[in-house]
């Protein structure tokens, strides 16, 4: 009996921590549709409308705006966005109707110290080309919309009627998919915004490098490509890369983000555990499944497989280089196993979250956009900081291609 009551009572005692800490790290945030974006075929692979999530500024933020792009990988081809069609990534119908807010999203200036009174958006991801698709025809048989450009610009039109085309300061940032988005619109955002707005752009997980997988076969590389031929994507791609280059390498930011105009952050780990599980490590160049352990927890890899990855990270930097001469380019490159850092608040802005030199990332993001100082960073190898939570990506929130 005394020991069902303890359990009972320790049961009691773990809810109720566990609903304090939902409270501090984060609140729920109602869905908004824009449903007059249909009659311009503005809408998701199913054809429903965009969506997104809007929590209003105040005080010296009311005219302040952070509008942050969900994530979620890409489908490229008709089998794989047929495969999301009927689900949140593919439809709004399927979403759920409200999100948490935390991290960069946060409304307390405890946990989100410079744009906590901003007007902050989070746009709902459900087009998979990461807003760059637009092809007119529509397959009866299929019914898929490849419409992500057009669903772009009906959300950030109808944010600027909301309020937005009186900015005084603006940021667009995402992660992973909405990371990349982020780089890809970040001059076109600015473009639309009034002209005395400061415009900062911030990618968190979406510097998708170039590389091979572990056979030698450039399967990222063929994914894009297929993304780009599916979705429409070339003409909406920035013109400064695909004068130069073929089309498909144009959706990796290597290409693109050197000739970006609007200043612009990279978050990234240097060790991204989706780029590790899709880019280096995916199941096609990995059958037998030897490196299933270790992309769900580092600390299984063995000597080689680090040795490997170690490599990659090399490649990862070296992909990046060309941004550290950059005045207006922000860099946090740390060495954490790790997908997405800027929307958790455990790795965003707490006592416990990963530092660079003791400067967490709300820090490092606040203090570059306000201009109080620079922030260009680049972590050791792994193992050595000790800040990393090394948490491994949820596969429902970044799935695979």
């Amino acid at each position: 009996m005394v020991d069902t009551k303890l359990k009972r009572w320790l049961y009691v005692l773990l809810l109720v921590c566990l609903l304090i800490t939902f409270k501090v790290d984060g609140f729920y945030v109602d869905i908004t549709y824009v449903e007059n974006a249909v009659a311009k075929g503005a809408v998701c692979l199913d054809g429903s409308p965009p969506a997104y999530h809007f929590d209003k500024g105040f005080g010296a933020g009311i005219n302040n705006w952070l509008v942050h792009i969900e994530g979620g990988a890409w489908c490229n081809n008709v089998t794989t966005c047929l495969a999301r069609k009927d689900t949140r990534l593919g439809s709004s119908t399927k979403m759920v109707k409200k999100v948490t807010f935390s991290g960069i999203l946060h409304n307390k200036a405890t946990f989100n110290p410079d744009f906590y009174n901003w007007n902050r958006v989070k746009v709902r991801y459900c087009d998979g080309s990461s807003f760059t698709g637009d092809v007119e025809a529509v397959n009866p048989a299929t019914n898929l919309h490849f419409r992500g450009a057009r669903v772009w610009r009906a959300v950030i039109d109808d944010l600027l009627e909301k309020g937005m085309k009186s900015a005084q300061n603006a940021l667009l940032s995402g992660c992973s998919a909405g990371g990349l988005t982020s780089i890809l619109h970040c001059d076109g955002f600015s473009a639309l915004l009034p002209t005395g707005t400061k415009v900062k752009c911030l990618s968190d997980a979406g510097y998708f490098v170039n590389a091979k997988d572990l056979t030698g076969t450039e399967h990222i590389q063929d994914i894009y490509n297929d993304v780009v031929t599916t979705h429409g994507s070339a003409k909406n791609l920035p013109v400064s890369c695909t004068s130069r280059l073929n089309p498909s390498l144009c959706f990796f930011p290597q290409y693109v983000a050197p000739n970006i105009r609007t200043p612009l952050f990279i978050l990234n780990a240097a060790y991204d555990s989706w780029q590790i599980k899709n880019i280096l490590a995916p199941g096609v160049a990995d059958p037998h499944g030897v490196w299933h352990n270790c992309k769900l927890d580092v600390t299984k890899c063995s000597t080689t497989q680090l040795d490997t990855m170690q490599g990659y990270r090399l490649g990862f930097l070296n992909a990046i280089k060309e941004l550290e001469s950059s005045s207006s380019v922000g860099l946090f490159i740390n060495s954490c196993y790790a997908h997405c850092q800027s929307t958790t608040q455990e790795t965003w802005s707490r006592a416990d979250s990963p530092v660079l030199d003791n400067i967490t990332i709300a820090k490092a993001v606040g203090d570059w956009y306000n201009d109080r100082s620079p922030f260009k960073k680049i972590d050791c190898p792994y193992p050595c900081d000790k800040s990393c939570h090394n948490r491994v990506f949820d596969q429902n929130e970044h799935p695979g291609v």
